[in-house]
């Protein structure tokens, strides 16, 4: 065990410098955090809390947070009112950093050791707001929102409030004066500390994620700027502007401007306004217009069908009128056709008539001359072709020659080549055998 004192060996092969011992290093470190430059911060009060000797308080805003602590003589030499220095109030403090190196039996902490103490006038969170407005605004996120289409009769209206607050019964109260049946969603959410603005952004976002909410409505009574503070955080506001759905603002009254009234699709005085808005027309007029309409439309509707009807039975009977005519024209071509037929008819029946009768008396007239000269020129042409007839030539004494299957043999080589041949006579046939050419050329004897 080492010497009381005595410095232990460093880390083997570490270039940093020591071991020191940690009370060395505490008081070094308090040192050097007591000499920063003591500076002014601005923020919003959160865990106020006041012990005998000081008081204790966390400095916040969107970015970071610093613990804090006062004597609490420093404190009441201030004089404020009860209830000003509380969770959520707006304050510039003035001072520096401190460290309480602690010891064996207590811990070390860190704190901005405040001096100084001023509660932030509206003056100061205007200026702010305005700044961030501007900044929003050359973003270009101040517009989208009032480019939504809000339509004229919402189904469903979502609603982020205070759950214990008035702006609930206003909302429905406006609903209610609408004459508007349809289904309102809530969103219960504080409207009123530095939970605030992160609550009510994600009240926002899970209406808009239901995908059934036509337009939603933000509601709050009226208020100081500290109070309605949340409405100005800078998260909240650009959440607000990039929603697909419509957001109606109704935070506090015409004088109490936030930021998202900016950005928002519409900004109203009061959460009766704002459900007004949410729903435009009064739905019982809306209704007597639409069945004054139906109406209307009815009777249009019912007089354009009958003169369609009308319209259609003349042009159904068109066909038929149409067709009628032809087929009395038809008829009427056909009668015509069949008369003329007719008398084409008779008057070629009668000139046949004539011609017959005309043919009748020129035959009985030319009848026996005819006869006799046609008689004598057909003895003539018997005569002749009795002339020629093979017959009689054969009764003169001729014969024909012909083979054994009744060919006619024209030469000797066909008749050498049939062998035998048959001759026919006047009177009847005669066969005969042929001879060859040594028989024939042997002389005679």
């Amino acid at each position: 065990m080492p010497e009381p004192g005595a410095r232990p060996d460093a880390i083997p092969d570490s270039t940093l410098p020591g071991p020191y011992a940690v009370g060395e290093y505490a008081h070094r470190l308090r040192d050097r955090l007591r000499g920063f430059a003591r500076v002014q911060l601005v923020g919003e009060v959160s865990n106020f809390r006041r012990a005998r000797a000081r008081a204790y308080f966390e400095l916040r805003d969107e970015r970071g947070a610093v613990p804090c602590s006062m004597w609490t003589s420093d404190l009441d030499a201030l004089r404020l009112a009860p209830g000003t220095l509380v969770d959520g109030a707006q304050v510039v403090v003035g001072g520096g950093t401190d460290y309480y190196p602690g010891s064996a039996a207590s811990s070390p902490s860190f704190s901005f050791a405040v001096t100084q103490l001023r509660i932030a006038g509206e003056g100061d969170l205007l200026a702010r707001i305005d700044r961030l407005r501007r900044v929003l605004d050359a973003e270009g996120l101040l517009a989208p929102q009032k480019a939504l289409h809000r339509p004229v009769l919402p189904r469903t209206i979502g609603v982020v409030t205070g759950e214990s607050g008035k702006a609930r019964d206003d909302v429905l109260a406006g609903l209610h004066r609408r004459g508007w049946e349809g289904r309102v969603v809530w969103a219960f959410a504080p409207v009123q500390d530095r939970h605030a603005a992160p609550a009510i952004t994600r009240a926002l976002t899970d209406l808009a994620a239901t995908g059934e909410i036509d337009v939603i409505i933000v509601a709050r009574g009226g208020g100081s700027v500290a109070d309605l503070l949340a409405f100005s955080d800078e998260t909240l506001c650009r959440t607000v502007a990039l929603l697909r759905v419509p957001v109606i603002a109704s935070v506090g009254h015409h004088t109490d401007r936030t930021l998202i009234d900016d950005v928002a699709a519409c900004a109203c005085s009061t959460p009766t306004h704002a459900a007004e808005q949410a729903v435009p027309v009064h739905v019982g007029d809306a209704r007597r217009r639409l069945a004054a309409d139906t109406l209307r439309l009815h009777r249009h509707g019912r007089r354009a069908v009958v003169e369609r009807a009308r319209v259609l039975a003349r042009l159904s009977r068109a066909p038929a009128e149409h067709l009628a005519r032809h087929r009395r024209a038809l008829h009427q071509t056909t009668r015509e056709l069949r008369a003329a037929g007719r008398r084409r008819l008779n008057a070629e029946r009668t000139a046949a008539l004539t011609a017959a009768r005309t043919l009748d008396r020129r035959g009985l007239v030319a009848g026996d001359a005819d006869r006799t000269r046609r008689t004598r020129e057909l003895e003539g042409l018997a005569a002749a072709l009795a002339a020629h007839d093979p017959e009689r030539t054969l009764a003169r004494g001729f014969a024909l020659v012909e083979d054994h299957d009744g060919g006619l043999v024209t030469s000797a080589e066909q008749a050498r080549a049939a062998g035998g041949v048959r001759l026919r006579f006047g009177d009847g046939h005669a066969h005969a055998d042929v001879r060859s050419d040594e028989v024939d050329r042997r002389p005679v004897e």
